[in-house]
């Protein structure tokens, strides 16, 4: 019997002769789960993160990543709808099949049918399970079907009320619409506590509970106790806040949110608003109080962590209760000219990650191999022995709990972003205006393989990249321009292909060709990289 069947299960049985006792015989003994799930928050608001302002302090978030694993980088989906699709499904977004996006943003629509969602075999297995917050994926929020019970700020069938992130919600208590006031992540807070605490749910099943909070999403409006705590404080400018970026494709250019004012700080570009833009923060903002905003923000979720936290201790369930904290992607604060998600960068995707499961993964670790968000799914469903009746995309990550630090762990990670687009509606990429929907940026394929990424943009002759997040964190140099790195360049290419047809993407075969190498003084006879 493995070591993780000894120390990091709790519902696993082997009886002497050798027969596994299934999940029926000991549900009483499987853990619940609790999915704590920000919205756009960058792993720099994370004070257990070494790449944070060392005035930022997430007290309760860092009290879970001691007592358990904080993963360094995770890509779950380049910005809040593909994501949530991701984790309702075990799917990367180009197999996610039905979801689509009509009527008034961000009306979406799916066929339950043939979109099924894993909670829905949760139930079936024996588990209670809940949702709790911001709604996105869809105006079926799949209660009663895939949930026992759901408090839900539902976007997608509110429009008019989809900006509302922070203030007089049209919330759905298990199908009935009301009017909520106060801030919302402190709502979302009392009631996953009442649930954790036992209302509204079977004391004899184990649970699952996916709490969505709003914040940090724009308008990233801090709790009135909050504001202004930050003020004064100064961030570290990133090195290409104000480009150029003549490594990077030709779209950054026209992405660019920053300017340089005659003090020489960094200020917000002015834009014109689209009317389903909901991140309408303060045009000409400083960066500095912008970054303190955003912080201010995430306290309120922070603060919110340690109550959860606590009712798990009143209730006697720490012990037999899986934590995750995480958010649908990042939001970056100023890399690369942005201030946005979706681009395929660390800065603008890359989600925190912490798991804490008391006795039953080691503490205080920090694991560096990425994973993605049907990864997750299938640690859920193994950590919950159901069985999903459909095809996932998600590895078995159960090898990186029990030994984080692991260098025996060689499976490259895959995240795909293809706009508002779904499932088998994404066999044929698009061009134009049609490419760049979703904040400008064009479809790509992001691979991470150790400490190389490797992006491929879908735009006919555009470069692809290369980065070594050991040497080069920021993703500043891209070795893809750099001849002797051809062979990396082969080899993370041909890998991309190998995972998009695993995962059963099918535009894999007829992607737009990549740049050639651009040729300097020094170069002489044919360049290796040609385009492909």
């Amino acid at each position: 019997m493995s070591t993780w069947f000894r120390t990091a299960s709790c519902c696993l049985i082997v009886v002497a002769a050798g027969k596994f006792l299934g999940p029926e015989a000991v549900a009483e003994e499987r853990p619940n789960i609790l999915f704590i799930y920000a919205d756009d928050q960058n792993y720099k608001t994370l004070s257990c993160v070494p790449e944070s302002p060392d005035w930022v302090s997430t007290p309760n978030i860092d009290a879970l990543a001691k007592g358990g694993i904080r993963f360094d980088r995770c890509y779950f989906g380049a910005w809040c709808m593909p994501s949530r699709a991701s984790f309702l499904t075990g799917q990367l977004q180009h197999g996610v099949q039905t979801m689509r996006m009509a009527g008034q943003y961000p009306a979406s629509s799916y066929d339950p049918a043939k979109c099924r969602f894993w909670p829905s075999q949760l139930r079936k297995s024996g588990y209670h399970t809940a949702q709790i917050g911001k709604w996105h994926t869809g105006v079926d929020t799949g209660n009663g079907r895939d949930w026992d019970h759901q408090i839900v700020w539902n976007r997608p069938g509110h429009p008019e009320n989809a900006g509302n992130y922070f203030k007089n919600q049209i919330v759905t208590f298990n199908g009935v619409d009301r009017q909520v006031g106060g801030y919302s992540t402190d709502n979302y807070t009392d009631w996953a506590v009442d649930y954790i605490g036992g209302k509204d749910r079977d004391p004899t099943k184990p649970w699952y509970l996916w709490l969505c909070y709003g914040a940090v999403h724009g308008p990233t409006t801090p709790a009135d106790r909050h504001e202004g705590k930050l003020a004064g404080k100064v961030a570290e400018l990133p090195a290409d806040i104000f480009g150029p970026w003549p490594d990077k494709p030709k779209y950054l250019q026209s992405t660019a949110s920053w300017i340089r004012g005659d003090d020489g700080k960094a200020y917000r570009v002015k834009k014109k608003l689209k009317a389903s833009n909901f991140n309408t923060n303060t045009a000409g903002q400083s960066y500095d109080d912008w970054v303190q905003q955003t912080n201010e923000c995430a306290m309120a979720i922070d603060e919110g962590v340690g109550r959860l936290v606590k009712a798990l201790q009143d209730s006697g369930q720490q012990t037999n209760t899986m934590i995750v904290y995480t958010a649908d992607q990042g939001f970056a604060l100023g890399q690369h000219g942005f201030n946005q998600k979706v681009a395929p960068y660390d800065a603008t995707v890359a989600s925190p990650l912490v798991i804490r499961h008391a006795g039953k993964i080691p503490e205080g670790k920090v694991c560096r191999h990425p994973i993605n968000a049907p990864d997750v799914v299938q640690l859920f469903c193994n950590t919950a022995q159901t069985e999903i009746p459909w095809k996932m995309h998600g590895r078995d990550i159960r090898p990186l709990l029990e030994n984080p630090e692991t260098a025996a762990w060689n499976s490259a990670t895959l995240m795909t972003h293809t706009g508002r687009t779904y499932g088998d509606d994404t066999a044929v990429i698009p061009t134009g205006q049609a490419l760049t929907v979703t904040g400008g940026i064009p479809w790509y394929a992001l691979l991470r393989d150790g400490k190389y990424k490797y992006i491929r943009t879908f735009v006919e002759g555009e470069m692809e990249e290369i980065y070594d997040l050991d040497a080069d964190p920021e993703e500043l140099t891209n070795l893809a321009l750099q001849p002797e790195y051809n062979d990396l360049l082969n080899a993370l290419r041909a890998k991309a292909i190998d995972e998009l047809k695993r995962t059963d993407a099918k535009f894999s075969d007829a992607m737009p060709s990549t740049a050639a190498m651009p040729r300097t003084a020094a170069m002489t006879g044919p360049t290796a990289y040609q385009a492909q």
